[in-house]
C-alpha cells in the first residue's frame, strides 16, 4: 500500500466527521469524538501492517519521501492525535462553557474535527524532502492550530493566545520564505538532494547561503520551540485549551524536529557550511537549554511550567544535531543523532500525553491550572497522581523510564561528539539544565503527595472515565517499559 493513502484515509475521516457535525441534532458530540479515536486507530494500523511491505525508501512525484522516518514520524504523529481527541473528549465538560451560549454543544463537533487535518498535514511533513512541500504542508499544520489556540471564543486568555500565535506564527513564516527564495537563488534548487550537490560543487559562496540557513533556523526554530523564537510558547501553552498544549508539545514539535533534521543534512555535510552551521546551532543550544529551565523553577502554573519544560528538551533534541556532522559518523559509538533524537521524541510523547492526560481530568473537574491545584491527589486519586509521578520523574530523567534512557542516548553523543571537537560547552549546559529538571519537576511531586488539601471539598475523589483509565494505565506501562526495555522503539528505526 502507498504510504500517500495514509494522508488520503485520514483527510477522508476528518471530512466525514464534519459531515456528521453539521447534519447531527442537536446533542452531544462525543460520538464524534470516539469516531476520530476509532478511524486513527485503523489508520496506525494500516501504517504498521500494510506500509512497511511497500518498497522503502521510495520518491513519489520527486517531493513525497517514504523511508523508515518518514513512517516513524507518521507513526507519532497519528499516536498523537488520537491522544488528544481522548484529551478533548476529557475536556469537553469544561469547554463547552467558554464556545456556546445558547447552544450547550456547539463548536465542540468541530474541535474533534481540526485536529485530524492538522495530523494529515504533520503527516505530510514527515515525507517533505522539497522546500515548497515542506513550506505547504507547515502551513497546513500553523494554519490548523491558529484555529484550536482561540478556539475557546469566550475565554479572553484563549483569545489572547491566538493573536499572539498568528501574529508571530505569520512574522515566522515569513523569515521561511525569505530563507527559501535566498536558497532557490543561491543553488537553483528547492529539493534538499539537489541543494546538497550544490553545497558540494564549489561553485557558491558562503556568504549568501550561510544567511539563507540563519533565515530558515528563524522559521524551523519557532516550529520547535527553540531559543530566542520561544516567545510564544508560555502565553500560548497558559491561554489554550489542556489538549491543544499538549498537541502544541508533542506533535508540532515531533514534526518540527523531523523537518529540520533533513533541511540541516546538506548543510552539515558540506565543507563549504559545516563550521557555521554547527556554531549557529551550538548557540542555539546553550541558550535553549540555559533558559528554558532556570526560568521553569519559578513557575507557579503547570502550563506554563510544562511550557518552559517544553523549551528545554527542545535543548536537549538539538544538542545532537551537532553531531550529524559527516566527519563524526564513524567515530560514533552507538546509536546515531537521528535515531537518539527520534527515539526521545517517542518518549516523549508518551510521558508528556500521561501528564497532560491526568492535569486535564483534574483541571476539569476542579477549574484549576496551578501547581497548588494537585495539592493532595495522592489522597483523592491514587491513580492520577501515581501516573502523574512517573511522567515528570520520566520527563525529569530518573532511570526506570524511557526519559532517562532518552537522555542517556543524547548525552552519549554530546560528549562522545565533545571529545571529538572539544565542544564541551554544550555538555556543561545540557547538566546544568538537568540538574534544573529535578527541582521544579519535583515541586509537582511535592505538592502531590507532601502538600495536602486545604479544604474538605479538595478531598473528594476525581471521577475517571474508562477511556481514559485504560488510556493512562497504557502510557504508564509505555513510560516504563520502555524506559526498562529500550529495544522496543530502537526497534522500529
Amino acid at each position: 500500500m502507498p504510504a500517500y493513502y495514509l494522508e488520503i484515509l485520514i483527510l477522508l475521516l476528518g471530512f466525514t466527521m464534519l459531515g456528521i457535525e453539521a447534519f447531527s441534532s442537536n446533542r452531544s458530540r462525543s460520538g464524534i469524538a470516539v469516531l476520530g479515536i476509532s478511524g486513527l486507530f485503523v489508520v496506525l494500523l494500516f501504517l504498521i501492517i500494510a506500509v512497511p511491505s511497500s518498497e522503502v525508501p521510495y520518491d513519489y512525484w520527486g517531493i513525497y519521501h517514504v523511508d523508515k522516518w518518514a513512517l516513524f514520524y507518521k507513526a507519532i504523529a497519528i499516536l498523537t492525535t488520537l491522544l488528544v481527541l481522548v484529551l478533548a473528549k476529557d475536556f469537553s465538560s469544561a469547554f463547552k462553557k467558554y464556545t456556546s451560549q445558547s447552544n450547550e454543544f456547539s463548536g465542540i463537533g468541530e474541535y474533534y474535527c481540526l485536529p485530524i487535518f492538522v495530523c494529515a498535514g504533520l503527516m505530510w511533513m514527515a515525507s517533505a524532502k522539497d522546500l515548497i512541500t515542506i513550506f505547504v504542508s507547515l502551513e497546513l499544520v500553523t494554519i490548523g492550530f491558529y484555529v484550536l489556540v482561540s478556539f475557546m471564543r469566550r475565554n479572553v486568555g484563549s483569545l489572547e493566545a491566538g493573536v499572539k500565535y498568528l501574529v508571530l506564527g505569520a512574522l515566522s513564516t515569513g523569515f521561511l520564505v525569505y530563507g527559501i527564495a535566498w536558497i532557490f537563488g543561491v543553488t537553483g534548487h528547492f529539493d534538499l538532494s539537489g541543494i546538497a550537490e550544490a553545497l558540494n560543487s564549489g561553485e557558491i559562496e558562503k556568504k549568501p547561503i550561510i544567511f539563507a540557513f540563519a533565515l530558515l533556523m528563524v522559521g524551523l526554530g519557532f516550529k520547535v520551540a527553540a531559543v530566542p523564537f520561544h516567545i510564544w510558547v508560555p502565553d500560548v501553552y497558559q491561554g489554550t485549551s489542556m489538549p491543544i498544549t499538549a498537541f502544541l508539545s508533542v506533535g508540532s514539535k515531533a514534526a518540527g524536529f523531523i523537518v529540520l533534521l533533513r533541511v540541516i543534512e546538506p548543510f552539515l555535510n558540506s565543507p563549504l557550511t559545516s563550521s557555521s552551521v554547527i556554531l549557529i546551532l551550538s548557540f542555539l543550544v546553550c541558550v535553549t537549554l540555559f533558559f528554558g529551565n532556570l526560568v521553569a523553577i519559578k513557575q507557579t502554573n503547570i502550563k506554563r511550567l510544562l511550557a518552559y519544560s517544553s523549551i528545554a528538551h527542545a535543548g536537549f533534541l538539538m544538542m545532537a544535531l551537532p553531531a550529524m556532522e559527516s566527519g563524526f559518523h564513524s567515530k560514533l559509538i552507538g546509536p546515531s543523532p537521528m535515531e537518539s533524537i527520534s527515539f526521545y521524541l517517542a518518549g516523549y510523547l508518551l510521558m508528556t500525553m500521561l501528564c497532560f492526560l491526568v492535569i486535564t481530568i483534574v483541571s476539569s473537574l476542579t477549574d484549576g491550572e496551578n501547581i497548588d491545584d494537585l495539592r493532595g491527589l495522592g489522597a483523592r486519586s491514587p491513580l492520577l497522581a501515581f501516573a502523574m509521578l512517573v511522567g515528570v520523574a520520566s520527563l525529569a530523567g530518573i532511570p526506570l523510564t524511557v526519559g532517562f534512557f532518552g537522555k542517556f542516548l543524547l548525552f552519549n553523543i554530546a560528549i562522545q561528539y565533545a571529545v571529538f571537537s572539544g565542544s564541551w560547552y554544550i555538555v556543561a549546559f545540557a547538566v546544568l539544565g538537568a540538574s534544573a529538571g529535578f527541582y521544579y519537576y519535583f515541586k509537582i511531586i511535592r505538592a502531590m503527595y507532601c502538600g495536602g488539601a486545604e479544604q474538605d471539598g479538595d478531598q473528594l475523589a476525581l471521577t475517571i472515565s474508562t477511556l481514559s483509565r485504560v488510556v493512562i494505565i497504557v502510557l504508564l506501562a509505555g513510560v516504563i517499559l520502555c524506559g526498562v526495555f529500550p529495544k522496543l522503539i530502537l526497534g522500529f528505526l
